[in-house]
């Protein structure tokens, strides 16, 4: 089968080697397209996919253009990476092959993948604390188990990912895909619940008002989820490129703040918005106290806005960091002096929705379903494989290209 494989020799840098810097990370990213033997089963109770289409999440492309945001030379969760990779973990899929002990699937089934690579998967019996608690982004054994280390498909070298024409997954890690929902609407499921998880955790007061910093894939989930979920709170989101400032307005937001401006007039914009008092000290961004922002949702996770969101935060608001990206000093004190709540929030399992606990996944197919949810417009290129670096070229360039999601088709 073809795959993308990253962790392989780069390929020889072509002649001219674009100024534009990921696009020059691009061409000479260790990763290119191989021919693989097919994949097997894994266990008796593991499946084969048929690839359909495949998201590229923020993840895989800050590891393809090797975009940290600095110096990440210590990153703790290298611990539970093994290689080479086979990447992609938002997928769309039909089961093709099931092992004699899979249960809840059927061969021509249509499924959306759940990435976790957990106990259960793993072969563990029985599962950690955090499985059982439905928590499987925290499972405790993923560099356990019968697999390679992996938090997930793709970042495991045994469990390959959707970036290739087949892939493995454990029959509990396929959720069916009801018929009416289109393959391009069913493969936003994976960024939908990563922000449903972080909203419900860390839920907005009635009446309130937020922050969404980011509106890439992941903010303007969060958007989505706020309107759907808590739609009497007002919501403005810190938004990069045209093409996320439209649809952030569209999923619901009431302000939209483009954020290549200097930090200070962002600070100042989103005081006067929410009613805060601004307070100026001898250097650096002014402070908003007293301040009325509820809660920000932070899909980027920078010290920069990290800093930021803590100068417009109320006291004892809540900082929800969904990104990762490298560390630098920034002034946290008003981290102690508002006594925020600075948590991160790592991904899904399962939730709970206007008192009813299922998977995430299930949540978002439930809200598509019902008409409550579409975000559809997420979805804006499509590639084919062979075509995999002009697929992360107009992530690189989104100013230019207008892309937000971008999926690989394999559906030929």
């Amino acid at each position: 089968m073809k795959a993308l494989v990253f962790g392989v020799e780069p390929e020889p840098p072509a002649a001219h080697v674009p100024e534009h810097p990921l696009l020059a990370n691009l061409a000479r990213t260790p990763a290119g397209l191989r021919d693989l033997p097919p994949p097997g089963l894994l266990g008796p109770d593991w499946v084969v996919l048929a690839t359909r289409l495949t998201g590229i999440c923020g993840s895989d492309t800050k590891q393809v253009l090797m975009d940290t945001g600095g110096d990440s030379s210590d990153f703790a969760l290298t611990a539970f990476l093994s290689f080479p990779q086979v990447l992609g973990h938002e997928v769309v899929a039909d089961v093709l092959e099931i092992g004699p002990e899979a249960e809840g699937v059927e061969i021509g089934q249509r499924v959306v993948l759940d990435c976790w690579l957990s106990c259960g998967p793993r072969g563990i019996d029985p599962p950690c604390p955090a499985c059982r608690a439905g928590d499987l982004s925290l499972c405790w054994s993923f560099a356990d188990g019968r697999l390679a280390p992996g938090i997930h498909t793709g970042n495991s070298a045994d469990a390959t990912g959707g970036f290739a024409e087949l892939l493995p997954a454990h029959c509990s890690m396929a959720v069916p895909v009801p018929d009416p929902i289109p393959d391009e609407v069913a493969v936003l499921a994976d960024p939908f619940a990563v922000s449903l998880h972080a909203v419900t955790r860390n839920p907005p007061p009635a009446g309130g008002r937020v922050v969404v910093w980011g509106a890439g894939a992941l903010g303007l989930t969060t958007v989505a989820v706020l309107s759907a979920l808590y739609p009497g709170v007002e919501v403005a989101v810190v938004a990069r490129h045209p093409a996320q400032q439209e649809l952030a307005r569209r999923f619901g937001a009431a302000l939209v703040v483009p954020s290549e401006q200097p930090a200070e007039q962002l600070v100042v914009t989103l005081a006067d918005w929410s009613g805060g008092v601004l307070r100026q000290p001898w250097k650096g961004l002014p402070l908003a106290h007293p301040a009325h922002v509820d809660v920000v949702y932070d899909t980027i996770g920078a010290p920069a806005t990290v800093e930021a969101a803590l100068r417009v935060v109320a006291a004892r608001g809540s900082i929800v960091v969904a990104g990762v990206h490298a560390p630098a000093r920034f002034d946290w004190s008003p981290w102690y002096f508002k006594e925020a709540r600075l948590v991160g929030s790592n991904a899904f399992g399962v939730e709970e929705v206007e008192g009813v606990r299922k998977h995430a996944i299930e949540h978002y197919l439930d809200l598509v379903g019902s008409g409550r949810v579409d975000v559809a417009a997420l979805l804006t290129h499509t590639f084919p494989l062979e075509r995999w670096r002009e697929a992360f070229a107009a992530l690189a360039r989104q100013d230019e290209s207008g892309a937000v999601k971008v999926a690989f088709d394999l559906r030929d």
